[in-house]
């Protein structure tokens, strides 16, 4: 079914805690340097849509303030930079979002970063001390359409955060959430992997299934794997040459070189997918452009919001709809299941599902480098380039 030289049996372990590919080392941040008014923070912000040079440092911004009882304002210590982070800047989604935002906020300034590592600083009145408590470290994520965590402090409502696992670094720490609730969301809340139970509570699911995971060396992808590992899923995945060993190193039996055509008939010889997990932006047309057979084929590259912003909401929202329904008429057509788009979800549960695993040691983040926050504009930059081995991450200290 396979050449041989397409199956590399590993071990069942992660990697190294340690195993960043590299750290940029530099003095210290510019948060330091001067005494500032405690009203007021530094941070990386955008004040207008275009390129990265839209990226502009300050450390004059104004400290954000918790306006429910349920929301908890964090110290960051560090944080990551994730594609969608990249793609705002260019303006991505800003119809629906800036439509969410206006609800409570203004559409610039305009803070990026989606999840941090950090230590609470103050909590609202509805949050139990015995439950989160000033001075607790946690992690979290930031939603969409709110500010981000690109900055010495961010304000989160309670679901959004908990606290870090002991057995994590900040920096690890700081990696998992949201590409890690990206992935679970697809497998869980779209492709029902671990059926109802799976999608409402932290349980998990799918052993015994057989799930295909299109890009499993970025920063979704490499947490995409390790879930389904852990709970007992057969695994298939695709990476490009110099990312092969990596993503074995993961525990990944089957991995094969996407820059290899043969891999195409490779794939197509080991029967149906449950799932075709798409974390490497192919889309909803691939799904009838190869010869596999599944049961979902489920994509993160997601035409809704690029539709909405380039035609409005009532022309865009037909666009999407004409779209997925093409798109299914056309593997149902071809004998096969249906084709969905997955999304971020910041649910609870979710990340109490990640939290899980990674303390009973399943899950760690591939770190591929670590800025300081002086160098955030150039891990940016780097995100910006694509072809990620793992997460991005920003040491604040």
């Amino acid at each position: 079914m396979f050449p041989q030289k397409c199956i590399r049996l590993v071990s069942q372990h992660l990697p190294n805690p340690t195993r960043y590919l590299s750290t940029i080392s530099a003095g210290a941040t510019s948060c330091s340097r001067r005494a500032r008014p405690i009203s007021k923070m530094c941070g990386w912000q955008i004040h207008s849509y275009g390129s990265l040079e839209e990226v502009q440092f300050s450390d004059n911004l104004k400290m954000p303030v918790l306006t429910s009882p349920n929301q908890l304002l964090v110290k960051v210590t560090a944080a990551s930079v994730n594609p969608i982070d990249v793609a705002m800047i260019k303006g991505y989604g800003a119809a629906v979002l800036n439509t969410m935002r206006c609800k409570s906020g203004i559409e610039f300034p305009l803070t990026l970063g989606r999840d941090f590592c950090g230590e609470i600083v103050q909590k609202g009145m509805g949050v139990s001390s015995r439950d989160l408590d000033v001075g607790d470290e946690v992690w979290g994520v930031c939603p969409v359409h709110q500010q981000g965590s690109h900055a010495e402090y961010v304000v989160v409502e309670r679901y959004c955060l908990s606290k870090k696992p002991e057995n994590l670094s900040k920096i690890d720490a700081s990696a998992v959430l949201y590409a890690g609730l990206t992935a679970w969301s697809g497998l869980y809340l779209t492709g029902q992997l671990g059926n109802l139970l799976g999608a409402i509570s932290p349980v998990g699911g799918g052993r015994g299934k057989k799930v295909l995971v299109l890009g499993a060396a970025g920063g979704v992808g490499t947490l995409a794997v390790q879930i389904l590992l852990a709970e007992g899923v057969e695994v298939y995945a695709t990476c490009s040459t110099d990312a092969v060993e990596m993503v074995q190193n993961l525990g990944v039996r089957y991995v094969l070189d996407y820059n290899e055509p043969a891999h195409v008939q490779q794939l197509a010889s080991v029967g149906k997918f449950d799932i075709i997990l798409d974390c490497a932006g192919k889309g909803t047309d691939y799904a009838t452009s190869v010869p596999w057979r599944f049961e979902q084929y489920i994509t993160f590259n997601s035409p809704v919001l690029k539709n909405i912003d380039d035609n409005g909401f009532a022309t865009g929202m037909v666009q999407n709809a004409v779209s997925i329904v093409r798109n299914n008429l056309a593997t149902v057509s071809a004998h096969n299941g249906l084709v969905k788009w997955g999304y971020f979800v910041p649910a609870p549960q979710g990340i109490a599902y990640l939290q899980k695993l990674v303390e009973q040691g399943k899950l760690l983040p591939v770190i591929e480098k670590v800025f300081t926050f002086d160098g955030t504009s150039e891990a940016y930059a780097r995100v910006d380039e694509k072809h990620l081995r793992g997460k991005i991450v920003i040491d604040y200290n």
